[in-house]
């Protein structure tokens, strides 16, 4: 019962408290479950670092490294875990907004908690990471917090149209990533679960001698939009496919973009998909690849009235991962000038999957192979889209 009156005398308080204010209910919130205090980190956007949220008297602490800290262990596997450190801290848990990993909290305590009430602090994190989501939609300071560079106004514009990067059903887990975080050049991804369907989209819209990469990015900006005016239509596949190619087309004839589309039906495993002169997803299943999804099933936006699109159809198993991802990743190139190549992208993934990590902790890992193989320094966007279907469980 004392756990559930902070909460609601949290979320009593939240209702008109400033983003600078969260660190302070947040310690309000820990003294009423009988520790000390907390301390709140959010992740950098290239979820290397996690950054601390302080408040507006409040130190907060130094940035954690997420790989090699037992608070980034906490972050990349998403759940709680005692700990003894110099600081105080004595209980790491995730700041989750279902899915979606926003960083960490440490309970700081003179004593070691209690396991009985370890689950207060993790019911506490839960509802501290649904105000960061709704503080960060009308204040600017969590994004100032996550930001470790400046950020170009191309990708100023088309990072706001994203999705969050993970989401789950349950039944089905999706979880995306894009890089580089503060430069892109027209990379996009998309998905929504409407009753028993999830939609997926990638796209990698090409800007021929844009600046920046700004018309590359209105180009994306452009197909998301359709994309959903479609899907919230409530058309199918073809439908939405024709849709955008006759949207893009009207903006800019001369653009192009390759894209695949699509769609899971939950209870059956169904998987449809158009491949728009994309480079081909993949589906792996018990630790190997069982299908190569055949490209191009259509042509490029823009160029969708030269030839109908063809729907492929793919029967999936509980527990198969359906990987797809943009020529960025496979075309990155060592400094010896190697490509990264479609049988390394798969190596990873199938190592990564084998570990068990969650989904959102292997899209990550992957795309810091990709930035690793290349120095850091990426020519193209990489950008990655994955799906787990887990089966209904009937």
């Amino acid at each position: 019962m004392r756990g559930r009156t902070v909460l609601q005398e949290l979320l009593h308080r939240a209702r008109h408290a400033a983003c600078e204010e969260l660190p302070a209910l947040a310690d309000e919130a820990a003294r009423g479950l009988g520790a000390t205090g907390m301390r709140l980190y959010l992740v950098d956007h290239e979820q290397r670092e996690l950054l601390p949220l302080r408040g507006r008297e409040a130190d907060g602490g130094e940035a954690l490294a997420i790989d090699g800290t037992l608070a980034g262990r906490v972050y990349r596997m998403m759940f709680a875990c005692a700990a003894d450190g110099a600081d105080g801290v004595r209980l790491w848990v995730p700041l989750l907004n279902g899915m979606e990993r926003l960083g960490v909290a440490g309970v700081i305590a003179s004593t070691p908690v209690d396991p009985d009430r370890a689950h207060d602090f993790v019911a506490a994190g839960a509802l501290l990471a649904d105000l960061i989501v709704s503080c960060s939609h009308y204040s600017d300071t969590i994004e100032q917090v996550r930001r470790r560079a400046p950020m170009r106004m191309a990708a100023e514009m088309l990072r706001a149209q994203l999705p969050p990067l993970t989401f789950s059903t349950g039944t089905t887990v999706i979880s995306g990533i894009l890089e580089p975080s503060y430069d892109v050049g027209g990379d996009a991804f998309d998905y929504a679960v409407n009753g028993d369907t999830a939609h997926l989209a990638l796209f990698d819209a090409v800007g021929h001698g844009s600046g920046g990469g700004m018309r590359a990015v209105m180009l994306a900006g452009l197909a998301l939009g359709a994309y959903r005016n479609a899907r919230r239509a409530g058309q199918d596949l073809v439908g939405t496919y024709h849709h955008i190619d006759e949207a893009v087309r009207a903006h800019d004839r001369q653009g192009l973009i390759t894209g695949v589309l699509a769609e899971l039906d939950q209870p059956s495993g169904r998987l449809q998909v158009i491949s728009a002169g994309h480079p081909s997803g993949l589906i792996l299943r018990d630790g190997r690849v069982a299908t190569v999804l055949p490209t191009p099933t259509a042509l490029p936006v823009t160029m969708g009235d030269l030839r109908p699109p063809v729907v492929v159809e793919e029967a999936l198993q509980p527990g198969d991962h359906v990987l797809l991802y943009t020529d960025g990743i496979t075309e990155a190139r060592s400094s010896r000038g190697e490509a990264f190549g479609v049988d390394r992208l798969t190596d990873f993934a199938l190592r990564a999957l084998a570990g068990e990590l969650p989904l959102p902790e292997t899209t990550r890992q992957l795309v810091h192979a990709i930035l690793a193989w290349q120095d850091d320094t990426l020519s193209d966007d990489a950008t990655l889209l994955m799906l787990c279907w887990n089966g209904t469980g009937q």
